[in-house]
């Protein structure tokens, strides 16, 4: 694929976000796309303890001096609910972080931190309205999240999202995210007007990712509808698969838990306490040697057949995106 505006802006030989995955993004999978020239992202709150952060952002400074073809990026959940936001933002800053995914929250502080180094910021968005104030503190794109993401998914079609996003905002990249894992994918939201594609699932299943076997297997074996919404994780809407403990769990908070959440008194510590329990849930199902079984997982489940290489998965991704091409270029004629 040519150098396009998002490669070029991102420093990048071809346009794919590894997704930054909670509990699953580790150094091994970034080093393995950036070498393979995507760009590689994981979340700042994997690294919580005193020292990690700084640590691994040193170590991928310079293994990116090495390997200019591909590039990375942190994510920042940007919520007060967040205890670690503002220190992990001070010690990206300090290690010049060239790009940012910001998610759950305002932007603003990241984009102005980002762009005082020349750094970009892409912000997660699921609608129009978050799209417009993500616009107004100065974005450099966004990453529209449709139905079908793994995590916290959106509940608009990207069908539907990332059309209306390049006809309000044409000045902005944008990067879909959601059901995507194969050159087809990707070819199709660059149709809808996308600069690019966001994929997270494919990479949950792959050799570098030091996940337990059971949630791997959980990914390969699982189809699409398999894959449920649940706001019981972190009181957002979350894709998960449906497990025996999804299903105690259950899929929507009580009245009183919906109400602690949005009382202007409670919302702050009841949604700092919803996300810490879901955080030490998944941990008890991610990590190896846990057996319990609440897995994220997007739709696009239903397409991963095999446990494969990073460098695999995404050499596959560039080869049917070529071939889709030629099958478009047929048909035309």
């Amino acid at each position: 694929m040519a150098k396009s505006m998002l490669t070029q802006a991102l420093k990048v030989d071809f346009p794919i976000i590894m997704a930054p995955m909670f509990l699953v993004s580790n150094i091994e999978m970034m080093k393995a796309g950036m070498k393979s020239g995507i760009l590689s992202t994981f979340p700042s709150l994997n690294y919580r303890r005193s020292g990690e952060l700084d640590k691994l952002l040193k170590e991928l400074n310079d293994y990116h001096a090495l390997n200019p073809g591909g590039n990375y990026g942190v994510n920042l959940i940007v919520q007060k609910t967040n205890p670690y936001y503002e220190e992990h933002l001070k010690i990206c800053a300090r290690n010049k972080v060239p790009f940012y995914i910001t998610s759950l929250g305002n932007p603003a502080k990241v984009i102005e931190v980002a762009h005082s180094y020349g750094a970009k910021v892409f912000c997660d968005v699921t609608n129009m309205e978050h799209a417009q104030k993500c616009y107004d503190s100065n974005c450099d794109g966004f990453i529209a999240v449709g139905q079908g993401a793994g995590g916290h998914a959106g509940p608009n079609p990207l069908q539907v999202l990332v059309p209306a996003l390049k006809n309000q905002f044409p000045d902005k990249f944008i990067v879909a995210a959601g059901g995507i894992t194969n050159g087809a994918g990707l070819l199709s939201v660059i149709a809808l007007g996308a600069h690019g594609a966001s994929i997270g699932t494919r990479f949950i299943a792959s050799e570098e990712c030091a996940v337990n076997a059971a949630y791997k297997n959980a990914i390969v074996n699982a189809g699409m509808d398999d894959i449920v919404m649940t706001t019981k994780l972190s009181g957002s809407p979350c894709t998960i698969i449906d497990t025996p403990e999804a299903k105690k769990m259950g899929y929507n908070q009580s009245w009183f838990e919906k109400f602690m959440s949005n009382s202007p008194r409670t919302k702050k510590w009841f949604k700092m306490l919803v996300q810490a329990r879901g955080m030490k849930k998944l941990e008890e199902s991610v990590l190896p040697n846990n057996y319990n079984r609440l897995w994220c997982a997007g739709k696009s489940a239903e397409l991963i057949d095999k446990v494969l290489p990073c460098a695999q998965i995404i050499e596959n991704i560039k080869s049917e995106y070529k071939t889709s091409v030629g099958e478009l270029k047929l048909l035309e004629n």
